[in-house]
Formats: C-alpha cells, structure tokens, sequence
C-alpha cells in the first residue's frame, strides 16, 4: 500500500516539477530566446546526470546495443517538449498550454497501449477510456475558449 502511495506522490511531484519548468522556459525564452533557454536547460540536465552518475557508480552502459534506436531519440523528443511548453506558455497561458498537450499525451499514449507500439504492453481501448477521452477533449474545448 504505502509503495503505491510513494509512486501516485512521485507523480504529483512531476506534476509541480512539469508545470515549473513550464514557467521557467517561458521566463527564458522571452529573455534569451528558446535557443538558449533550451541550451541552458539541457545542460544544466546534463551536468546533473553525470554528477549524479559519477557519485553513486550508476553507469550501466554494458547493454546500450540493445536499445531499439527509436528510443535514443528521448533528448531530441525533450528538445520539442520543453521547447514547446516554453514557447506557448507565454503566449496562450500554462493552463491553456498543459489543456492542450496533456490531452494529446493522454491521446496519443492510448493509441500507443491500445497498439502496443514501441514495445509497449498491450492495453486495448474499451468503452470508458473512449468516454473518458472523449471527456476531455469537451473538457479542452471548455478550457480554451
């Protein structure tokens, strides 16, 4: 019990972590401009990594040549999204902006289990995730208008 309670508190604190990081993007982008903002988000990620690699000995690479190539795409895919946050938070507002792409995450992540794409596990879409999603897209639209 407390090991789901730990994991649905790890979530909340990514929650708080996304929404943050949402805001700080959009403070550098419109100073420095996304480029940099992005440079210096990703370096500072980087830096932190490797301090944290190197102090606890965490370096497992031994089977780096089974990753599917599609998955070392993870830094370019975190250049779009922390690029787009920044750039449309400013502009439409971060509840406007999260409205939008959490529920096309939550789309495209029940296509993706339904299928079980890129090795996911198999999930199939039934009657109340179509609901449930359908929901939401009602509950964008109310959202952003």
């Amino acid at each position: 019990m407390w090991q789901a309670t730990l994991i649905i508190l790890l979530a909340m604190v990514g929650g708080v972590a996304v929404t943050l990081q949402g805001q700080f993007m959009g403070l550098m982008e419109q100073t420095i401009g996304s480029r940099m903002g992005l440079l210096i988000t990703f370096t500072s990620a980087g830096f932190a990594m490797l301090l944290l690699t190197v102090c606890t000995g965490g370096a497992q690479l031994t089977n780096w040549k089974e990753v599917p190539w599609y998955a070392a795409t993870t830094g370019l895919l975190g250049i779009v999204i922390v690029g787009s946050i920044g750039y449309v938070g400013p502009r439409m507002g971060l509840a406007t902006g999260f409205t939008i792409i959490i529920a096309t995450q939550l789309i495209s992540a029940a296509l993706i289990d339904h299928y079980g794409w890129f090795g996911s596990t198999v999930r199939s879409i039934d009657a109340y995730k179509i609901l449930g999603l359908m929901a939401m897209v009602v509950g964008v639209r109310l959202l952003t208008r």
